[in-house]
């Protein structure tokens, strides 16, 4: 496989892990005083999109530049390549039926995996018109797929091609489970990139990578019909961090990636890794990592593994509270 920039690591050897910093004593209930964080894999030139594949005990993440979908299994620790060419793959998740859905960048189209390899084309259009670059994406318990669509795959050569923008705008869109109609609910955003659902899915959160002066990430009420209401701002990151995807524990809580813009050129702020905060917005905990962090998951046999996928490498810490179930 090809072999990108390798990132040293050295876990903790001490416990509770000086990396997850705890900023409101609620967390202490979530963290496990041996959970330590560790990295499982590194090499890569932009790990993205984790999916966990319990039935199999396997991760599927995006290393987007060198066009690969990649495989770590839990039983042997072993890394191996799932699928390549992926065409620039990003954002990953499953369906209901179990099926690998994924974000293409190069093909501009959001795809199926079907059981016996074929892939199935879900989403490439918008009103006659190429979707820009699909990003990130879940699945809701009725079966409607979820995914943002900024230009990121579009902007040069490093997650996907050039190309000219054919929407005039940078939408999340909604697959409808019975007639696969493509719906666009939000065009407000710049920039919109991770999304998840809170664990009753009545709330979506959505980040919004390019707001100035601050990134953000919004919550809209989901009513019938797929139809967001009531936005209102959940977190800002107030300064040079910049959000990117995020996930959902059974508790509600919201698990953000998180890093640097690069404005400051380093991290003096020690923003790299991934932000933790209540249903409220309130921030519970920091998850320090020695890279930005760009997309997590839950999985694990218990779901209570935190999978970060960060710049060169794939980290992993076990917690004390699992995974919304997805």
């Amino acid at each position: 496989m090809d072999q990108g920039p390798t990132f040293d690591f050295t876990p903790s050897q001490r416990l509770p892990d000086p990396r997850i910093e705890v900023l409101d004593e609620r967390f202490l209930s979530l963290r496990l005083m041996s959970g330590t964080v560790e990295q499982l894999a590194s090499g890569f030139y932009w790990a993205e999109g984790p999916v966990w594949f319990g039935d199999g005990r396997y991760l599927l993440f995006s290393d987007i530049p060198t066009d690969r979908i990649l495989r770590w299994d839990d039983c042997s620790g072993q890394l191996s390549e799932f699928r390549h060419p992926s065409h620039h793959a990003n954002g990953l998740a499953r369906d209901r039926q179990g099926r690998l859905l994924a974000c293409e960048h190069g093909t501009r189209r959001v795809t199926r995996t079907e059981y016996d390899g074929r892939i199935t084309v879900l989403a490439d259009r918008y009103e006659g018109k190429r979707l820009n670059s699909p990003n990130d994406i879940v699945c809701a318990s009725d079966g409607s797929i979820w995914f943002t669509d900024p230009p990121f795959g579009i902007l040069g050569w490093w997650e996907g091609e050039p190309a000219e923008p054919e929407l005039p705008f940078q939408g999340v869109y909604r697959i409808d489970p019975a007639s696969g109609a493509l719906q666009c609910v939000l065009r407000d955003l710049a920039g919109p990139n991770g999304l998840a659902f809170s664990p009753d899915e009545r709330t979506l959160y959505v980040v919004e990578s390019r707001a100035r002066p601050h990134r953000l990430i919004w919550a809209y009420d989901v009513e019938p019909g797929g139809h967001l209401a009531n936005k209102r701002l959940y977190v800002s990151a107030q300064g040079p961090g910049a959000y990117d995807g995020i996930a959902v524990d059974a508790l509600g809580n919201v698990w953000c990636a998180l890093g640097s813009d690069g404005s400051l050129g380093t991290d003096p702020a020690g923003l790299d890794g991934v932000r933790v905060y209540d249903p409220s917005g309130r921030a519970l905990a920091h998850i320090h990592l020695p890279e930005r962090c760009a997309n997590l998951c839950f999985g694990g046999p218990k779901r209570n593994r935190l999978f970060m996928a960060a710049s060169h490498s794939l980290y992993a810490l076990h917690l004390n509270v699992r995974g919304a179930v997805a």
